[in-house]
């Protein structure tokens, strides 16, 4: 009887897979750590460019983790100071993106932000979340969203007081303005524009300030929206003195359009053009239509706050009852000569920019 041999199968088509995927993880490994590498060493480029500009930059130790799919990089203790002053520390900032796609970065700070202002000097920023994204960092302005959840905002001793105590969320968003086509389509990026959107829910005003008063001790809020026209401007090495650059290079807020709360008054905003004059105020129109304006305007007038006319915001208050429609008004707001006009009243100094 003959016995046949059993048949041995080659294995070869079970490694092959096995080897692809080795090949394939040493070869994502090795990208890994010469993107991280390379972000690490473009943070300590861009630090000695800022440092040869007047900014003074320091930081503590810088960790990467995050293999294979995320870039997370730890940053302790960093500070960033600009030429005039402004500065933001932490104690420690957290940034993370995809390894497949390092053009957008989201970054937190889990203990706090301290903010100094300058002349006025610090304030902390506390909150269940402190985050902040950028997109599209090769674009002539990158895309940038703010986001606080909770915040608290508390002055250090001998600091000015900071004129909000604490919101229910704090957004602010920034990305280029984008012109539209003859179908209606983003058809490409306008000329030195960003559009700016702001937005304040469920805050707490400080009890001395013009906030406060208009809100009678309740909540303020709402939202602006806006396009910076000249933005270009804005991209120097101080603050104040890009704003000022701003304005004199002919730098206007555009299609400015919201709605501000203010304890039980509400009031919706929009104005085709506003500038900032040679003193750093605010200059043009806005189209105010408010909604029950009397609690707002007597507030104001009762709360004696350094700049607020009382006798002007008492005469608009008068005004509006005399009116016989209390819940409703349309008004011109109107910023010039230093001051914000209310119609004929002028209640107090125009917003500064510079």
């Amino acid at each position: 009887m003959t016995v046949t041999p059993p048949i041995r199968h080659s294995r070869k088509g079970l490694y092959t897979p096995l080897l692809i995927a080795l090949v394939a993880l040493a070869g994502w490994t090795g990208w890994w750590f010469y993107l991280t590498h390379r972000i690490e060493a473009g943070i300590e480029a861009r630090a000695v460019e800022m440092r040869a500009g007047g900014w003074d930059i320091g930081h503590g130790r810088i960790t990467t983790t995050g293999w294979p799919f995320r870039t997370r990089i730890a940053i302790a203790y960093p500070t960033v100071t600009a030429p005039d002053g402004h500065a933001i520390s932490a104690p420690s900032l957290i940034a993370e993106a995809n390894t497949y796609n390092p053009d957008k970065w989201v970054i937190i700070a889990p203990d706090g932000l301290v903010l100094t202002r300058p002349a006025m000097g610090k304030v902390a920023v506390r909150g269940d979340a402190l985050r902040m994204s950028l997109s599209h960092l090769r674009a002539r302005f990158p895309d940038l969203r703010v986001q606080l959840d909770q915040p608290v905002f508390t002055s250090h001793p001998g600091a000015a007081p900071f004129p909000i105590l604490r919101a229910g969320q704090l957004q602010i968003e920034a990305r280029p303005h984008m012109t539209g086509g003859a179908d209606g389509t983003d058809a490409g990026v306008a000329t030195g524009a960003v559009d700016v959107l702001f937005r304040l829910t469920d805050a707490r005003a400080r009890p001395d300030s013009v906030l406060n008063g208009l809100a009678v001790d309740g909540p303020v809020g709402g939202w602006i929206e806006t396009t910076i026209e000249g933005a270009d401007h804005l991209r120097g090495r101080t603050l104040i003195g890009d704003l000022a650059t701003w304005a004199r290079g002919g730098g206007r807020f555009t299609a400015v359009r919201g709605e501000l709360k203010a304890g039980v008054s509400t009031a919706t905003v929009s104005s085709d053009a506003l500038i900032a004059g040679p003193d750093g105020r605010l200059q043009g129109t806005v189209a105010l239509t408010a909604d029950k304006p009397l609690p707002a305007l007597a507030g104001l007038a009762r709360s004696g706050v350094a700049g607020v006319d009382r006798t002007a915001a008492t005469g608009a208050a008068a005004a509006t009852a005399l009116s016989g429609d209390t819940s409703a008004v349309s008004l011109p707001l109107v910023f010039r000569d230093g001051r914000t006009w209310l119609g004929p009243f002028a209640l107090a100094p125009a917003p500064k920019l510079f």
